[in-house]
């Protein structure tokens, strides 16, 4: 469904944020691209959703080139959930904010409330609807940003970072409900996170450092590379936190342990 070929982008004259980088994401697929602050992950999604241009490189949906002729129809399909959903409202109100996107594809106003409330409800923010969008938690902003993507009928979400602010509570909630648009609803995910809780989730993984891919794989391959995650400076969920404690130890001596621990969480 999406191809990145050979993509880079620069936000100065000096440094590349991204630099030649390449994939694909196939149709239903669920990818997590994970990195450290600055190794070009945010700049990616912002390329992906054609909000900055690459400097070299394309990339393609189904083909089709994400260029200034068709970034508009690209736009269609694909939707994004930014850090801060604070940054997405626009609405005076969840009801307003999620029928905004919808009046701009001039859907008649029948149409309109019944995919509101169709997806609402998918969201488990029904009883919401006439709350101030400054009154709503982290998770439950990111809810209503979702269930706008949904109203729009996009094939593919794109979640930039969309845990980093929540509590846990929050994250669990997002997890959870990425995993059900995932596979109740056939949904193509991308996740751009340094969060591997919710990377080891998806179906496949990209390690990116300074701008370029350092590893590509399913979430138990990327797992096992102890050298890649500790090197990259990624939030590690407990188990990994413990062998990483493990490892500044004299346990690290025993190798057979070591390895252990890090096998132990790529089996949970």
């Amino acid at each position: 469904m999406i191809e990145v070929k050979n993509v880079k982008f620069s936000y100065n004259s000096q440094d590349r944020a991204v630099k030649g980088v390449s994939f694909s994401v196939a149709d239903h697929e669920w990818l997590s691209i994970i990195g450290h602050n600055g190794s070009g992950k945010s700049t990616l999604a912002k390329l992906l959703i054609g909000l900055i241009e690459p400097q070299a490189g394309t990339i393609s949906y189904d083909s089709l080139e994400l260029n200034e002729t068709n970034v508009g129809e690209i736009r269609k399909r694909v939707g994004i959930v930014f850090q801060n959903p604070d940054n997405q409202f626009v609405g005076y109100n969840v009801l307003y904010d999620i029928a905004f996107g919808l009046e701009n594809h001039l859907i008649p106003r029948e149409e309109m409330r019944a995919l509101i409330d169709e997806y609402i409800q998918k969201v488990d923010m029904k009883d919401y609807l006439y709350r101030e969008p400054e009154t709503l938690s982290g998770g439950q902003k990111q809810r209503v940003a979702i269930a706008g993507i949904l109203a729009m009928n996009c094939d593919i979400i794109i979640l930039d970072e969309a845990t980093s602010m929540l509590d846990p509570q929050g994250t669990e909630e997002i997890i959870s409900l990425i995993e059900e648009l995932h596979t109740k609803y056939n949904k193509t995910i991308i996740t751009i996170t340094h969060d591997l809780a919710l990377a080891e989730k998806s179906d496949r993984i990209i390690v990116m450092k300074q701008g370029e891919i350092i590893k590509e794989g399913s979430p138990e391959e990327i797992f096992m590379e102890r050298d890649i995650l500790l090197s990259s400076n990624l939030d590690m969920p407990f188990s990994l936190k413990a062998a990483y404690q493990a490892s500044k130890t004299e346990l690290n001596e025993n190798k057979e342990l070591m390895d252990a621990l890090w096998e132990y969480h790529s089996t949970m």
